[in-house]
């Protein structure tokens, strides 16, 4: 199946450059849209989502980096300033407003189309469906699985050793029953049903730690006659 072409946004007061761009970037095999000023582009933006920003940074009313600081806020898509000023200290400040790239005017058209597929080599593959979450969503609590840590209403949860190995266990097998028994042997406990019993009183105390109503449980479910089931948003 073939990939979409890349679409980019280009955003400058210019229309003779505007339209100079657009040309010349589809017939390098780009989807292009147009934005004469930062407030056609914002609603532009506010419809379509782009793989690329290339803007002006001169323009009047919103400059280029005021509005490259509040797309930062909000969006990762790349973007590429262009500018006529090429002192270093105008480079800097389009960096450090979120930019990717920076490209002082006059230019050679090519050199643009170079920075362009350069930035978009960059950028990470998307992953696939299948791809197991790095974040846990379950109502207010929010488990990242790479760190290991719990935060409930944007507040950090202590977890025990023993929690950690749980939630690591449950967030790797999401919406699978899991016997205790292989709990225990997860954990690397010894065989018996002291042990299970163990495992109960941890799901227990790991229940009051993220369930809003933990006689209730709505995430760490318990399925019957199969074990615990971690069951995210």
């Amino acid at each position: 199946m073939t990939e979409p072409a890349p679409h980019l946004l280009i955003v400058d007061d210019d229309e003779r450059i505007r339209d100079l761009l657009r040309k010349f970037l589809m017939r390098h095999g780009f989807l292009v849209s147009v934005a004469r000023d930062a407030g056609h582009a914002r609603r532009v933006l506010a419809g379509l989502d782009f793989d690329l920003i290339v803007m002006d940074v001169m323009m009047p009313g919103e400059s280029g980096l005021e509005l490259t600081r509040v797309l930062r806020e909000t969006r990762g898509t790349p973007i590429l300033l262009l500018t006529a000023k090429g002192e270093t200290t105008d480079r800097i400040e389009g960096l450090e407003a979120g930019a990717d790239d920076y490209l002082p005017k006059p230019f050679e058209p090519r050199e643009l189309l170079l920075r362009i597929n350069a930035i978009l080599r960059r950028m990470p593959e998307p992953e696939p469906e299948e791809k197991q979450p790095k974040i846990v969503q379950m109502g207010p609590a929010r488990y990242d699985i790479e760190r290991g840590e719990l935060s409930r209403a944007g507040l950090p949860v202590k977890l025990t050793a023993t929690e950690v190995q749980l939630m690591r266990i449950f967030a790797e097998n999401l919406r699978q029953a899991i016997s205790r028994a292989r709990l225990v042997e997860e954990l690397g406990r010894d065989d018996g049903q002291a042990q299970e019993r163990a495992v109960d009183v941890q799901i227990t105390r790991l229940r009051r730690k993220i369930e809003a109503d933990p006689k209730q449980p709505r995430y760490l479910q318990t399925v019957r006659g199969e074990g615990y089931m971690l069951s995210p948003d």
